[in-house]
């Protein structure tokens, strides 16, 4: 199974070696039929301290770091 790869921007970055990243995606309400704009934060390692608030960056799915850390930082969205 691929792991996944969710694209966002920091909103935090106050925790060390931890970034939050928001994500937001679009779909279809099942029972009303109109597009909504679903968020959810995401909490990714960041080794080198390096991503700041408002940097986009992509993350990627690994083995669980910590109780709420199971992303890591790839690199900057293009």
């Amino acid at each position: 199974m691929p792991k996944k790869i969710l694209h966002g921007v920091v909103v935090s970055d106050k925790e060390n070696k931890t970034i939050k990243v928001l994500v937001e995606r679009k779909y279809q309400h099942p029972l009303f039929k109109k597009v909504v704009k679903g968020r959810k934060k995401y909490s990714a390692h960041d080794e080198q301290n390096q991503y700041k608030n408002g940097d986009k960056v992509s993350i990627i799915e690994c083995k669980p770091i910590s109780k709420n850390k199971k992303f890591e930082v790839v690199g900057e969205k293009k």
